[in-house]
């Protein structure tokens, strides 16, 4: 879940240095009720409001990466922390990554390097003269930089993401159901679930509306990744699940619509955290 909720940012972090926040505030994220879990992300001109995230995914966007490239502590997938923080006027939301490093260095003493390491992942290609999938007209344009909202919930049947703008998926009842969906934001879905870094290299654009079909052992193993990826320690019971499970019918729903995952290696950009604390400076 909270690759996607990175994801929904990603359209607005792209930019140039960027002062501080004015004021911030950062508290312990609540306790999930049993069974559920919740995130969500509010952005205005003024103000950026998010809740439930881990201290992993504040980390990625800050550093503009996806949560498997940050390598540090467990932990930090699973410490979350909610924070209110007030935008300097007249500042673009697309700078928010620089803003959010100099936050997480001055309340977390976070100190990071980066380095290119070589990697095994899964390449999202296009099956030739087999893609069926019409493009839909999207709501939204990804460079906007008017207010944003998103947010994501899970129950032990699966997980709903708002990407925000009319981008939004459900995985559940061994399905993933798809609506105005790019190409990149579907490379970073199976991330989530394939336990694999997913590389876009459809060269499709546009948005997509699809779902794909899965037996209940596939749903089921991509659900146990999923919480592994996300630093959350499983029974050996359940890991034993993954061990001959190859993911058959999410690579036969992928043909059906023209796309395949391919076993690759290749360079990829990671973050990694020398120094960080696990609870910040007092607000």
């Amino acid at each position: 879940m909270r690759y996607l909720l990175i994801s929904a940012l990603a359209g607005l972090l792209a930019g140039q240095p960027s002062p501080h926040f004015e004021v911030a505030s950062i508290r312990a994220s609540a306790e999930p009720v049993p069974g559920q879990t919740g995130a969500g992300v509010q952005i205005t001109q003024s103000q950026v409001r998010v809740n439930g995230l881990p201290l992993r995914t504040y980390v990625s966007i800050a550093y503009r990466l996806q949560g498997h490239q940050v390598i540090g502590p467990p932990w930090l997938g699973t410490t979350r922390f909610d924070i209110m923080a007030t935008m300097p006027q007249g500042v673009n939301p697309q700078q928010l990554p620089e803003m959010f490093q100099a936050l997480l260095a001055e309340r977390f003493k976070l100190q990071a390097h980066r380095e290119t390491r070589e990697t095994a992942v899964f390449a999202l290609e296009v099956v030739k003269d087999r893609f069926t999938l019409e493009s839909v007209p999207a709501d939204r344009d990804v460079t906007n930089a008017a207010a944003f909202s998103a947010g994501a919930s899970a129950s032990s049947r699966g997980v709903g993401v708002d990407l925000g703008r009319g981008s939004s998926y459900t995985f559940a009842d061994n399905r993933l159901q798809a609506r105005k969906l790019m190409m990149g934001m579907l490379a970073q879905t199976l991330t989530n679930w394939t336990g694999r870094p997913v590389v876009d290299r459809t060269s499709l654009p546009g948005f997509y509306d699809f779902t794909l079909e899965l037996t209940p052992e596939d749903f089921q193993a991509m659900q146990i990744r999923s919480a592994d990826m996300a630093g959350v320690a499983l029974p050996a019971q359940a890991l034993r699940l993954l061990e001959n499970n190859t993911l058959d019918s999410l690579h036969e729903s992928l043909r059906r619509i023209g796309l395949t995952l391919e076993s690759r290696r290749a360079p990829m950009e990671v973050l990694v955290v020398d120094q960080i604390e696990k609870a910040p400076t007092e607000n």
